[in-house]
């Protein structure tokens, strides 16, 4: 029996991922705040963290928690951020 009921591969969630977190960068970057800054905002103490999941470093990433708190701390729609709107 197949254990894996989906037919999403690997590298289409890795490119997801990528997706969300260059939106992230960019949205942030248009309202010209920093990482800590958004980190903090979100709750988030450790820019480290914050970091790895922008940049998708050590395996992190921006979970739907994160990515909730980061629409409402910049005021901007959950689907700009996952979706394929541009970020101005």
């Amino acid at each position: 029996m197949n254990d894996n009921l989906s037919d999403v591969d690997e590298s289409e969630i890795t490119n997801f991922y990528k997706h969300v977190s260059e939106n992230v960068k960019k949205a942030r970057i248009c309202a010209n705040l920093s990482q800590l800054e958004l980190a903090l905002k979100i709750g988030i103490k450790s820019v480290a963290f914050y970091s790895n999941c922008e940049n998708l470093r050590y395996g992190k990433h921006f979970n739907l928690e994160h990515i909730y708190k980061i629409s409402k701390a910049l005021n901007i729609k959950m689907s700009k951020i996952i979706g394929d709107e541009n970020i101005e």
